[in-house]
């Protein structure tokens, strides 16, 4: 679990890169309600693509906020002339899964029991991937 002062030390670090994104949701109110992420990487090999990240606040799944910041996500990435954009998501989130596929998303492999969760049992981890310019 990230605390404040580690979304506080990765949005700087975000602002720090041309190829790194950070954006939150927040209510009206100015709660946080969801974040996402494309961190990119300095090495010239790579600078190519961005991995996405997102967590949504249990409370707000079924309102679209992911969506809203993949797709802002993809448009940033489209904008930057990122080529590729990557993530990871637990074979159990099924409603990720699909949502990835309809942005346009494909499996590149599966990590097999790639995690460890407090029910004591072993998951997969699907690696998904959209190439955003040919």
């Amino acid at each position: 679990m990230l605390t404040p002062n580690d979304f506080k030390q990765l949005i700087h670090t975000d602002l720090q890169g041309f190829n790194r994104l950070f954006l939150l949701a927040e209510t009206e109110t100015g709660q946080i309600i969801a974040f996402s992420r494309c961190e990119g990487t300095s090495l010239k090999r790579l600078m190519h693509k961005v991995e996405f990240g997102i967590g949504v606040l249990k409370d707000y799944w079924g309102y679209k906020v992911g969506p809203k910041l993949l797709q802002a996500s993809l448009t940033w990435a489209t904008e930057n002339k990122m080529a590729k954009m990557t993530l990871s998501v637990i074979e159990t989130n099924e409603k990720a899964i699909k949502l990835y596929k309809r942005f346009g998303f494909e499996v590149e492999g599966i990590l097999k029991k790639d995690k460890l969760l407090e029910d004591g049992e072993y998951y997969s981890t699907i690696i998904m991937s959209r190439f955003l310019s040919e």
